[in-house]
């Protein structure tokens, strides 16, 4: 991979990361977390966007944010047992940090393939949640490939395991 398109992601000034799912995939994304039907399961959306996820949550107990319309998910206190969404990809550390908070059971994002990081993996463990679900599949005009990654509160062991040793050679 080009190294100048990587760092002028990464370093670009002003976020352009707004990606509106697909409502196919919002929905097989909402299917992949294999939860109980429960009803009683508090769902929430961080970042809702169009509605792609919230508007498809199998339940009526569920809520969401979205910047745009004066929902920061960053001041949001209420508890929630599920959180699902597409989050931008320039805030990722902060929406996982935000999601822990929350103390969710189960958080789930619709994230690039690159941005599974060991770091982020071990911001999850530290905090009790283990990786329960990883699918990787790709989405036409975004960048890379793309997955959704499933974290749960657990004892289990990870479904996948991680260094972060550095190799140099």
């Amino acid at each position: 991979m080009n190294s100048n398109i990587c760092n002028n992601i990464k370093n670009r000034k002003k976020a352009k990361d707004v990606f509106y799912t697909p409502l196919e995939l919002a929905k097989e994304h909402i299917d992949y977390l294999n939860v109980p039907d429960d009803p009683s399961l508090i769902w929430l959306d961080p970042a809702r966007g169009k509605g792609a996820y919230y508007n498809q949550f199998p339940t009526t107990n569920k809520d969401w944010c979205e910047i745009s319309e004066g929902k920061d998910f960053f001041d949001y206190k209420k508890p929630v047992d599920i959180i699902c969404t597409n989050p931008p990809y320039s805030l990722i550390d902060k929406f996982i940090k935000k999601s822990i908070e929350l103390k969710a059971d189960t958080i789930s994002f619709l994230i690039g393939l690159i941005n599974i990081t060991p770091r982020r993996i071990e911001m999850f463990e530290k905090a009790g949640y283990k990786m329960s679900g990883l699918k990787i599949f790709k989405v036409y005009d975004w960048f890379g490939m793309s997955s959704f990654v499933v974290f749960k509160k657990s004892n289990e062991k990870s479904v996948m395991d991680y260094s972060r040793k550095v190799w140099r050679h």
